[in-house]
């Protein structure tokens, strides 16, 4: 037999509630239609396969839990689907207020590494996924398709374009990214 384990009680004194409104701003407009019926969980693919649940942190932003929101790991499980956002009967828009709350977290400092790792990806070379231009080309050719596809690995410009735009808006330190390598090493004789 397995022994659930009761959850701490919530603190009254953490709640916040500017962070409904806080989400509403940066893209959940709708957060405070949710009545919990929990078709958004019901239908995530994500949820099927780990302990991501959409309706429990809809919930616990709407108690204005910031803190226990941002901090959590799960909130980064979202695969951005639109799944529950097709489906909501309130037109919440669960999977906007899911990246509303992202923004925040990061913000706050809160963001899984591969998350951190992927967004480095983008500002080093223009694209999450750039592909390997000797193993690629060939066969994206044999396909009748350009060498290269219309993104950063055909164009290095838009690399530095997108570090431009991340170092103005602080983006870059945001996911702490820098474009100036690491101090060598000193070798000992």
């Amino acid at each position: 037999m397995t022994v659930a384990e009761e959850k701490p009680p919530v603190d009254v004194d953490t709640v916040d509630l500017d962070f409904i409104q806080m989400i509403k701003k940066t893209g959940g407009p709708n957060i405070q239609s949710c009545y919990q019926c929990g078709t958004c969980s019901g239908s995530c693919p994500a949820g099927a396969r780990t302990n991501y649940l959409v309706r429990g942190i809809i919930r616990k932003a709407l108690l204005g839990l910031k803190k226990e929101v941002i901090s959590a790991p799960e909130l980064w499980y979202c695969t951005t689907c639109y799944m529950c956002t097709d489906r909501c009967p309130q037109d919440v828009k669960p999977t906007d207020v899911i990246k509303a709350i992202r923004n925040v977290a990061v913000e706050e400092g809160y963001m899984l590494k591969p998350h951190q790792d992927v967004a480095k990806k983008v500002l080093e070379a223009g694209h999450a996924v750039p592909l390997d231009k000797d193993t690629w080309s060939a066969l994206r050719q044999k396909s009748g398709l350009e060498p290269l596809p219309p993104n950063g690995s055909s164009n290095p410009k838009v690399a530095e374009e997108i570090r431009k735009m991340a170092k103005k808006s602080g983006f870059d330190k945001l996911i702490g990214y820098s474009d100036t390598p690491p101090p060598a090493e000193k070798k000992e004789k």
